[in-house]
């Protein structure tokens, strides 16, 4: 038995220097049902290994506007007049500065007559350009093209408000109401509504979640079947191994019986 238990290690460490540990069952099960454990871990290792390294090569290089700012590969652009190609315009930021300086001196020219335009660009660029614009528009876009995605998080930030002329008897009664939708969480439930459930929101939010878990860490249940098989494994080659300790018992019992019952035999027929 205690042969049993020390041949698993014995076999990895090289370590045995006759086969006396390898005739028994119980001792080959023991030995059979680690390197089958052994086998199966190391090969769900590797392949999952291989998965995150092919998800991690597919991930885009460009992560932030810096990244951007850094290559010329990656032609990017916005809207021509917009309030987003102002912001570069006008930034005192050297990072924004030199993209501007970029976008300006492009041939072709990557500034667009409108955002649909940039985003077919995008579409059509299949990785070759990148399209500047607010991130609710964004948002909105990638909740109906799967194609698309945003990258990096928002370069400023600016809040939306109602024109109104000046002393207008209107803008604290409108301003209240603004702000109490707010306070009440109804603008978020707008947006929710219009932007990821109306007229074709929403439609990406399934692929991006199988994507997402295309890599994932192996867990528990990925593997415990490996260890229920491994644990019943050494289960049976104990119950062999108690066997076999009884049956040598009392095959030596017998022997010893045999044994003694002649020495007394001898022994009668001296005298």
């Amino acid at each position: 038995m205690l042969s049993s238990l020390l041949s698993p290690n014995q076999t990895y460490r090289n370590a045995t220097k006759t086969s006396r540990h390898k005739r028994a069952v119980s001792t080959r099960m023991v030995a059979g049902m680690w390197w089958f454990f052994t086998l199966i871990m190391i090969s769900s290792y590797t392949a999952n290994l291989a998965a995150f390294l092919t998800v991690e090569r597919m991930d885009s290089p460009i992560e932030s506007a810096e990244d951007l700012a850094k290559q010329t590969k990656i032609k990017y652009g916005a809207l021509r007049g917009g309030s987003t190609a102002a912001f570069f315009r006008d930034s005192n930021f050297s990072t924004y500065q030199r993209m501007w300086s970029f976008m300006e001196a492009s041939r072709p020219s990557v500034f667009t007559a409108s955002n649909i335009e940039g985003v077919e660009r995008v579409v059509k660029g299949k990785g070759s350009y990148a399209f500047l614009m607010e991130s609710t528009s964004i948002e909105y876009v990638i909740e109906r093209n799967c194609e698309l995605t945003q990258v990096g998080g928002m370069l400023d930030s600016k809040g939306y408000g109602i024109a109104m002329p000046p002393n207008s008897p209107f803008r604290t009664a409108i301003s209240g109401a603004v702000l109490k939708l707010q306070e009440e969480g109804k603008l978020h439930i707008l947006k929710t509504r219009w932007w990821k459930e109306k007229r074709g929101g929403g439609s990406c939010r399934d692929d991006t979640s199988k994507s997402s878990s295309t890599a994932n860490e192996l867990g528990l249940a990925n593997v415990g079947g490996v260890f229920v098989v491994l644990m019943g494994g050494m289960g049976v080659a104990c119950v062999i191994a108690v066997c076999e300790f009884v049956w040598k018992s009392r095959k030596v019992a017998v022997e010893e019986r045999v044994s003694s019952q002649l020495i007394a035999v001898a022994h009668g027929c001296s005298r």
